[in-house]
């Protein structure tokens, strides 16, 4: 099939797209530069800005933006403003917030404590170890139910405090892990993971639908990446990381307990909140009550992370700018792939495109066979955890985690972290 025919502006759109893809890659390098120049000096502070992952897509959003008004003006601009859907930026961004709550951590820890003691009891495996792969298997699952930017966010809070020394080996690879087990581990309902959600209704996608083509191998993928990791790292989680008893004990000891009527409050939050969230205006309105509700009970809360949570918002927003100039060259060469060259595709091309808009765009296609659209979903799927613009959940998970990256995420070391999970994930979706 021909490339489509495309305007100057949207050759453009996808050079700076391209662009800011290259930049990401060189975060790492452009915080190393900034450290040649005296601390807190123009020269520094500017290459230390260039080089946080969040604000990459949103600087060159801003410079395409730019250059749009320049050749088209205000009124196609705003237009094309107007024609965008900001509702996931802002949901991620509520859901952050909220999730993030030391009352709704708190309630996910227990309950995941609960469930390793459990395993312990009966297996008689290690603390630390068990905690972990509990916390990756439960944590990445439960983003079917409350949708995976709340999984990321709450699985991401208690790896966080469960790591206490710096590993360089370990954290790849369990950020790895973690970014493709919440990639796969929402496939479980037909409402819940972005790039099934995009395409569900279009082609009826129903609950069991999804769960009987995608569910189960993506739970058995969850749970194979999870042990396979904590195998392979047994002695370093052992040395590096503390058991969720431990967290809470620490925890217990320096903060306030936790009324059982102010966790039910958060959580009556949080699910609507979830229930809410395809629908900006209701969510939003939610979540300003829950601000009064979070002062009101200040006394069991930290300070809310609003600046985290706007920076990873603020990354999508970047992205989602970018994403109607693709469909010149990405539409077309969807539709002229064979089933196994498109599930290869689309695991490719989702780690330069967010896997929810990647799915929406072959969903344009016309003519897809039901195994083409399985092959374009499982391959955006199993491709979510290579690299932080994959998946739209991803940049929350490393908003939380970034403080244990000395010097900055490297994207390359990401990508290579992930290659043995996305090959588990490949297997399971494919070839089962």
């Amino acid at each position: 099939m021909p490339l489509m025919s495309y305007t100057t502006i949207e050759l453009l759109g996808t050079i700076f797209f391209a662009l800011a893809v290259i930049h990401t890659f060189l975060v790492g390098r452009i915080i190393e530069w900034s450290h040649h120049y005296p601390k807190n000096s123009f020269a520094s502070n500017i290459l230390h800005l260039l080089g946080e992952l969040e604000v990459v897509f949103a600087i060159w959003a801003a410079l395409f933006m730019a250059v749009y008004i320049s050749r088209e003006g205000w009124g196609p601009a705003i237009a094309y403003q107007n024609s965008l859907n900001f509702v996931e930026p802002f949901f991620i961004f509520v859901i952050m917030v909220v999730c993030s709550t030391r009352p709704v951590l708190t309630a996910a820890r227990q309950a995941i404590l609960f469930v390793s003691l459990g395993v312990q009891k009966i297996i008689r495996t290690p603390p630390v170890v068990t905690d972990i792969f509990v916390v990756l298997v439960l944590g990445s699952l439960s983003g079917s139910f409350i949708t995976e930017p709340a999984a990321m966010t709450v699985t991401a809070f208690m790896l966080n405090s469960m790591l206490q020394k710096e590993s360089n080996k370990l954290i790849y690879a369990l950020i790895a892990v973690l970014f493709v087990n919440v990639s796969i581990g929402g496939a479980l309902t037909h409402f819940a993971a972005p790039p099934i959600l995009m395409v569900a209704n279009k082609w009826n996608w129903d609950l069991m639908y999804v769960f009987t083509h995608f569910g189960w191998k993506s739970a058995l993928a969850v749970v194979i990446n999870s042990f396979l990791l904590v195998l392979i790292f047994r002695r370093e989680l052992t040395a590096n990381c503390i058991t969720l008893r431990d967290v809470e004990t620490k925890l217990s000891g320096a903060q306030a307990a936790i009324p059982l009527g102010v966790t039910l409050i958060h959580l009556f939050f949080l699910s609507g909140i979830i229930v809410t969230g395809h629908h900006q205006n209701a969510f939003l309105g939610i979540f300003l009550l829950f601000l009064g509700v979070a002062t009101v009970t200040k006394s069991y809360q930290d300070s809310l992370r609003l600046k985290e949570s706007l920076l990873v918002s603020m990354f999508l927003g970047g992205i989602i700018q970018f994403g109607a100039f693709q469909k010149w060259w990405l539409i077309p060469l969807l539709g002229q792939m064979t089933d196994i060259v498109l599930f290869k595709g689309a695991v490719g091309l989702t780690a330069i495109t967010d896997n929810a808009a990647l799915t929406y765009l072959g969903s344009q296609v016309e003519g897809l066979s039901d195994a083409s659209k399985y092959a374009l979903v499982a391959g955006a799927l199993a491709g979510g955890g290579l690299t932080i613009i994959a998946n739209a959940p991803n940049a929350a998970g490393y908003s939380i985690l970034a403080h244990k990256f000395p010097g900055g995420i490297k994207p390359l070391n990401l990508l290579i972290a992930a290659i043995a999970p996305t090959v588990v994930a490949i297997v399971c979706l494919w070839m089962l």
